[in-house]
């Protein structure tokens, strides 16, 4: 292939000082296989206010490997800045350092070398590679372009492992790929076994399990390791075991070890870099493409997106069965094992979460397996950009100050409702940022502008500029580019453009954000606070009532009982009047292009708004409602009430959803109440009577308040030691318990009677009484003459 021609997908990138200079490594996935890609002798820069130039060249000297040069660009404060270009990357560092104790700030000296190369060329993960030359299969010094159309089929490999409750390794299973194997510690079984549809390769030692591991990888090659827990549980388990082993675990490309990392907000918490190939793990994947789940556990999501799993018992029972398969059958452990592979690709292929994931790094910028960065996912769209203007980035914690408030949430008025009507406004903070200009160059240029009357007025007396900012086009480009990825039902890339998009406004109020600033973020969710109640005024000067709006949404009753033709209707016809309002009115009062885009987003046929428990004032962020759509399909929704919380068990949650059931659909309810309670007093529920909470500390830091999950992960602790089981909860987790006569009792161990008047008074009733007392009723009234009888 002409190498104008050759494109490629970055899947990892480093950068290293050498005596030459700075060295930058890229891996790249191709169409023609993988390409290492080296750039050398690459210089580093940051910058520094003009007025310190003596006092830093005075700190440089000795350092010929830095030049200072002067550039047309600023900072916030209008001050110019010259250039400091550093041979190696580590100077910077070092000269920053030096520089702190004089009060002199280095600005972008953090910005490392791989990740200021491809920002500034505007590169996110595709690349189009020019010129350059080969050296031991190496790509080195060409010339990087973006490709944002490339998207190579990424050879992936699903990973898990068997262990023994204590983590000894038993097994290794690969699938994915053509070669598909489980490794087996021990010697094949002299009953004969049908063979399974993989390779089953027996290893006399865990070293020797190891050997074959590394050699898999070299032979096969994969783009893309996949698994459960794969970085905190099947990669460090092989990980220390190849260290007991004194042999070298050697899964990178070129046969390179993992360069662990340890993450500094989160106590042992590890990311596993490797040259040439990135782990994703299934459950981040599905946490950063916002799927949500009662329970992340791989039975659990396989479960429900699959509608099958791996089941074979609870974690102790899984144990004894998994020793038992080493012992006596291990072909069935070799299934198993590579059963959990299976899994783990197809719940990639049905939530997408490959292309999910190439789909966000092409958005951001970042690493395919780097799932947060939200601030660095703006920075490398910014930077560039304000470079380009004149400006230079503030460093982190340059700007003081508390963040501005959040969404705006309206008192709600509780109660039940027909025809009930929300209007939703597309994209709200992304709208407001295109509308009004919010950016911070634009602030920068606004507060020091010799004319105010040409810039744009926002809250807190923020003025922003007309003609110089960045932000507003960023948000521009990933909306039609969203609109676009609509359009051709690209569903991976249309939410991956619209969770970055989204989190713009909440980096500028982050203070770890370099650009974090309260009066940048005020401007935007105040103005949201004033949009809604407008909206609000808007709509009951029309004849109908707010009762509830938050950060986005306005909810509308209609006052009377429409048909559902009649409610679309009066919806549609609101959200047009009042987009053509904002349209004519910021044209006649800002001279300004309205985005800004109300539309219809449901209509709830009934409608209930419950009270904070114990008040009669209307909770917020909490309702239910019988949705019903064009077509006339009705559904039930529930927002934030008990059912989707862990304080509530299943038996709750089954409840509030029965009851409200049957009284938007006008069915008898009291019937369902008394034989709900009769049937919890008799032991017809007990299977819905747990508790699953988590256990977010050590066990030894609950001292003065012990809440029951603690007190019963204590007793199952106690009980895992006498039975010479490893302890389960003693650094968290979570634990299933129930409420007993004596108090909390993990399922492990249950001994006493269940205390079915807990579950009565503490589950059922406040729940029954949040929905029973604005028709009237309540549930002691109900259910008084059946208690009796218990």
């Amino acid at each position: 292939m002409p190498s104008n021609k050759r494109q490629g997908f970055i899947l990892t990138r480093n950068w290293r000082d050498t005596p030459a200079g700075t060295e930058i490594e890229y891996w790249l996935a191709t169409d023609s296989g993988p390409l290492k890609v080296l750039l050398t002798a690459q210089t580093s820069v940051a910058f520094v206010e003009i007025r310190h130039k003596a006092a830093v060249q005075a700190t440089l000297v000795g350092m010929s490997d830095v030049q200072l040069r002067e550039l047309e660009l600023r900072n916030f404060q209008q001050e110019p800045v010259f250039g400091v270009y550093a041979k190696h990357f580590r100077q910077l560092g070092r000269l920053a350092r030096s520089l702190q104790p004089l009060g002199i700030s280095l600005l972008e000296a953090d910005v490392r070398p791989h990740e200021r190369y491809l920002m500034e060329r505007f590169i996110t993960a595709g690349v189009r590679l020019e010129g350059g030359r080969i050296e031991n299969s190496t790509l080195v010094d060409c010339k990087l372009l973006p490709a944002p159309d490339f998207r190579p089929a990424l050879k992936v490999v699903s990973l898990d492992i068997e262990t023994s409750q204590h983590q000894d390794l038993y097994s290794i299973a690969l699938d994915g790929m053509v070669e598909r194997v489980v490794f087996m510690l021990g010697e094949p079984s002299s009953t004969p076994v049908p063979p399974p549809d993989f390779a089953l390769i027996y290893c006399p030692t865990r070293k020797s399990m190891i050997g074959k591991l590394n050699e898999w990888f070299a032979r096969n090659d994969p783009d893309v390791i996949i698994g459960w827990s794969v970085i905190q549980f099947d990669l460090r388990v092989l990980q220390k075991t190849a260290d007991d082993c004194a042999t070298p675990l050697l899964l990178g490309r070129e046969r390179k070890p993992i360069a662990w990392r340890t993450h500094p907000g989160k106590q042992g918490y590890l990311f596993a870099p490797m040259a040439g190939r990135v782990v994703i793990d299934g459950i981040e994947a599905l946490r950063a493409a916002v799927w949500s789940f009662p329970s992340f556990s791989l039975e659990n999501v396989s479960q429900e997106l699959l509608g099958e799993g791996k089941y074979i018992g609870d974690d102790y029972d899984k144990m004894a069965e998994i020793e038992r398969r080493y012992q006596e059958d291990k072909p069935a452990l070799a299934v198993y094992n590579i059963r959990d592979c299976e899994l783990v690709l197809r719940i990639f292929e049905k939530a997408k979460l490959l292309q999910f994931a190439m789909e966000r790094a092409h958005t951001t910028g970042l690493q395919i397996d780097h799932f947060g960065g939200s601030i660095a996912a703006f920075s490398h769209h910014y930077l560039p950009r304000m470079h380009r203007l004149g400006y230079v980035a503030p460093n982190v914690g340059d700007v003081q100050g508390k963040s501005s408030p959040g969404g705006y949430v309206m008192d709600s008025k509780p109660g039940f409702y027909d025809s009930v009507v929300v209007l939703d406004y597309k994209s709200l903070y992304p709208s407001i940022i295109r509308t009004f200009l919010v950016d911070p160059v634009g602030l920068a240029e606004g507060e020091h502008a010799s004319d105010p009357e040409r810039l744009i007025k926002g809250p807190r007396a923020t003025l922003f500029s007309r003609e110089k900012h960045c932000l507003p086009e960023i948000v521009t480009t990933l909306w039609r580019a969203r609109d676009e990825a609509k359009r051709v039902r690209n569903e991976p890339l249309s939410q991956a453009l619209k969770l970055v998009m989204n989190s713009f406004a909440g980096v500028l109020g982050a203070s770890e954000c370099r650009f974090f600033n309260p009066d940048l973020i005020s401007a935007i969710t105040l103005r949201g606070h004033e949009m809604v109640k407008v909206t609000r005024d808007f709509v009951e000067k029309r004849g109908y009532e707010a009762i509830y709006g938050d950060t986005d949404s306005i909810f509308i009753w209609l006052k009377r009982t429409h048909t559902n033709a009649e409610a679309h209707a009066v919806a549609a016809e609101l959200a047009r009047d009042i987009n053509a309002w904002w349209t004519q009115t910021l044209r006649e009062e800002q001279d300004l292009e309205s985005f800004l885009e109300i539309e219809f987003d449901t209509h709830y046929k009934k409608f209930f708004m419950p009270t904070i428990r114990g008040s009669d004032v209307g909770s917020k962020k909490r309702y239910a409602g019988l949705s019903i759509d064009a077509a006339g399909k009705e559904a039930m929704v529930y927002r934030g009430l008990e059912m989707a919380r862990s304080d509530w068990t299943p038996l709750a949650r089954q409840f509030q959803e029965g009851l409200l059931s049957r009284i938007f659909q006008g069915a008898p309810y009291r019937e369902f109440v008394m034989e709900y309670a009769h049937a919890t007093l008799a032991g017809k529920k007990d299977d819905l009577l747990i508790y699953r909470k988590r256990l977010r500390h050590r066990l030894d830091a609950y001292v003065a308040n012990v809440p029951p999950q603690v007190r019963a992960a204590r007793i199952a602790d106690e009980y895992n030691v006498r039975m010479e089981r490893p302890m389960q909860y003693q650094n968290g987790g979570w634990i299933q318990y129930v409420m007993t006569h004596n108090g909390p009792e993990p399922l492990e161990i249950r001994r006493s009677r269940i205390d079915y008047e807990h579950y009565l008074t503490k589950q059922i009733k406040p729940i029954a009484d949040s929905i029973l007392l604005p028709l009237g009723e309540d549930f002691t009234t109900l259910t008084s003459s059946q208690q009796e009888l218990f």
